[in-house]
């Protein structure tokens, strides 16, 4: 496939389209305005990729660029005898009404099929329309380390009117071109992915989040088993007045002790409203002095903080429920009442065991544990066929009561067992080495009575924060960093600043090494810094002194900055009632590195103590040490 990674900026006057090929490496800008007008050339270059049957490549495209290059190309020869600025003024108004449309989560005017230039888009391809995950490029290039994260200098409802300013907006599109051009890169082995699929299954998914490979892959079979089209099984859906919690709880779920035996009796009391199901429910047992807490995301619990070791007397055991909410869909015949449950349970059965079959190198191995985990959340999304949020409460329900009967047989049937961790699939218990056998036996006895299976695992140590945050390690050396412990393999849109603390406190709890060694031999500045975004009225500003004068200047709305000893207070003020919020609390400066330059590490000037305190802090946090810095740093 020939690839043009491109980037369109809309101006009231002025429209700037860059086009770079992803191999050759040569880039094309196009401007329609006032001082230059590229518009025939322009509409060459879109006919000869029409032709050419070549590919643009586009940070939210679908919803943006790709809508507006169809429009141009529908009304071209409307404006044949126009000026430059006007057509330009012609794209704007279309351009907002995309982004007003998007705004309101509309439909746009050019669905994907129907385009005549294919497209692959990034940031639909990366879920990153997910409000989870909603993530500008702005924002992914901070967190890909790129060299200049730009901001548009000129506002988009600005009349260009000079040379100057179109060179500045032509900047900031060529660098968005590139930072589009390295998401690309990153993404590659997701594009083959989806290439390979669209061409097995015949559909287009080139552009397919997680969840939409799911489904369509998922309707793909199940049309073939209802021999029904597929757009009609799409339209399947069952919807609810409400949902009556004990009509969803099996048989076999029994507890002994009073305080689950209790939860058991609370969980049937509640009725839930299948348009609120994330607040559906919520509840708690603090057992054995542990406390777990029940929800839509599962039950989840942990012993209070520290670091929690193996030894000759005791282990840390580790058991996950081996794809736990599918196979309790499967073992237990529960489906979306829409859909016939020996059909739906059979083909769930068959990406569960076509998974199995094919190593994990496979990309469909990959593709079918998408399928097998995406079901569970498809269930309660009211754009999927696959909606009935009874079947979510099902296995949500089950997953927490069941989960919670193996934790009670463990610490009821090995003597001074200790909980450590109840998290959605797993528990984490220290008990001693004698009754290894025994808590085997307990295990085999709890599959025998659901139906699942579960997988071990022995760790030499757990650091625990709490139970979303921690470290474990198990008997080979090899770490699980959960959390904000972690700083390895993070998805792109997840925040990673202050890398250095991670990094620190890993050396610290794992390898024994000082935070100061860590931070005396960390040379890598993009570890120190900080990501920060405005939303809304939210505006950030550098507020410095200059010659003794006190001066204010506003800042992008996406900034990469560190503490330094010297530098300036950044600040959120909000531009309709004037509220500020300091980025920092306290004394600490900032220095605002959003153009990334290569100096002596000394000409940084960091400021260490406030790394070494944050790292002593999340030390003093697990480890229950106050004011005693543990010779860290001497």
């Amino acid at each position: 496939m020939n690839h043009w990674v491109m980037d369109y900026e809309t101006l009231v006057n002025c429209f700037v389209g860059v086009f770079k090929h992803y191999k050759t490496e040569e880039t094309k800008v196009f401007a329609i305005c006032k001082q230059r007008n590229d518009f025939s050339k322009f509409l060459e270059f879109l006919k000869e990729n029409t032709e050419n049957k070549e590919w643009h490549i586009s940070y939210n495209g679908l919803a943006f660029d790709a809508q507006i290059t169809h429009y141009i190309i529908k009304h071209y020869k409307e404006w044949d005898l126009m000026e430059g600025e006007d057509i330009a003024g012609e794209i704007y108004s279309y351009a907002q009404q995309c982004i007003e449309k998007a705004h309101n989560h509309e439909f746009q005017e050019f669905p994907e099929w129907h385009m005549c230039i294919k497209q692959i888009d990034v940031f639909k391809l990366n879920h990153w329309d997910n409000m989870a995950k909603r993530s500008s490029l702005k924002w992914i290039e901070y967190t890909m380390d790129w060299d200049n994260i730009l901001d548009m200098p000129i506002h988009h409802n600005t009349e260009i009117n000079t040379q100057n300013q179109l060179d500045l907006v032509i900047e900031y599109c060529i660098n968005d071109v590139e930072a589009t051009k390295e998401v690309f890169n990153r993404c590659k082995p997701l594009i083959a992915l989806r290439k390979n699929l669209t061409e097995r299954y015949d559909i287009n998914l080139f552009s397919a989040s997680e969840p939409r490979i799911s489904k369509e892959i998922f309707a793909y079979y199940l049309s073939k088993e209802l021999d029904m089209p597929r757009h009609e099984v799409k339209k399947l859906r069952t919807f609810r007045n409400v949902i009556k919690v004990k009509d969803l709880i099996l048989d076999y779920v029994k507890f002994e002790t009073p305080e689950f035996k209790n939860l058991l009796e609370r969980f049937k009391t509640v009725e839930i409203n299948p348009n609120y199901t994330k607040g559906g429910f919520k509840s708690s047992v603090i057992y054995k002095g542990v406390k777990t807490d029940f929800g839509l995301g599962g039950a989840h619990g942990a012993t209070k903080p520290g670091v929690y070791e193996s030894d000759a007397q005791r282990v840390i055991m580790s058991s996950d429920v081996t794809s736990f909410y599918p196979n309790l869909a499967i073992v237990n015949k529960y489906a979306p009442a829409h859909i016939p449950k020996e059909k739906f349970c059979e083909l769930y059965q068959w990406f569960f065991d076509e998974r199995k079959k094919i190593p994990k190198s496979d990309p469909m191995n990959y593709v079918y544990k998408i399928i097998l985990n995406s079901t569970y959340g498809l269930s309660n999304d009211k754009n999927s066929f696959l909606y009935d949020p009874q079947f979510t409460m099902f296995i949500t329900v089950n997953g927490q009561l069941t989960l919670m009967m193996l934790y009670e047989m463990i610490m009821t049937r090995i003597p001074d067992a200790v909980a450590l961790m109840q998290n959605t699939d797993g528990v984490e218990t220290i008990i001693p080495r004698e009754y290894i056998d025994t808590y085997m036996e307990v295990c085999k006895e709890w599959e025998q009575i659901t139906g699942l299976n579960l997988e071990h695992d022995q760790y030499s140590k757990l650091v625990l924060a709490d139970v979303n945050n921690y470290i474990a390690v198990d008997t080979n050396g090899k770490a699980k960093c959960k959390g904000r412990f972690e700083f390895e393999g993070l998805a792109l849109h997840k925040n990673k600043s202050k890398l250095i603390i991670p990094k620190a406190l890993y050396a610290y709890f794992v390898d024994g090494t000082l935070p100061e060694y860590t931070i005396k031999h960390n040379r890598n500045i993009l570890d120190y810094c900080i990501g920060a975004k405005s939303k809304g009225a939210w505006r950030q500003h550098a507020i410095y002194v200059d010659k003794g004068v006190a001066k204010q200047d506003e800042l992008q709305k996406i900034n990469r900055y560190y503490i330094s000893n010297k530098g300036c207070k950044i600040v959120k003020i909000n531009k309709n009632d004037k509220r500020e919020i300091q980025l920092e609390s306290g004394q600490w400066v900032q220095t605002v590195m959003n153009k990334i330059e290569n100096k002596k590490w000394s000409d940084y000037d960091i400021n260490e103590k406030y790394y070494l305190n944050a790292i002593e802090k999340e030390i003093n946090n697990i480890i229950g040490v106050k004011n005693n810095q543990l010779l860290l740093f001497q």
